[in-house]
């Protein structure tokens, strides 16, 4: 669980990150779950969109990849989401949050 400060961290290191997880009208698909997963292994925070063509919401889809792939939701704003998970291996990882 993310503390007030350590999601104000996440969410200005976001601020700059470009959309790399876009969720199409199909909805929250296996492919989509392993590409997050993918992304999450080598970012730790990962910018998503919802197409409007999805018709679901940002916070449903969040949601929903947060459980499959053991993330936690950052920020939704608009049609845009942001998750952060830790690297598994800890010399891997890039982000330190604040306590």
């Amino acid at each position: 669980m993310l503390t007030a400060k350590q999601r104000a961290q996440l969410r200005a290191l976001a601020n700059t990150l470009s959309d790399t997880l876009i969720v199409g009208k199909e909805g929250v698909t296996d492919a989509v779950e392993r590409q997050l997963d993918e992304l999450l292994n080598a970012h730790e925070l990962v910018k998503g969109r919802v197409l409007e063509s999805a018709m679901l919401t940002p916070r449903t889809v969040s949601a929903a990849l947060c459980e499959a792939a053991g993330a936690e939701p950052v920020q939704c704003i608009g049609s845009k989401f942001v998750l952060y998970r830790p690297a598994r291996d800890k010399d891997k990882r890039k982000i330190v949050l604040v306590k």
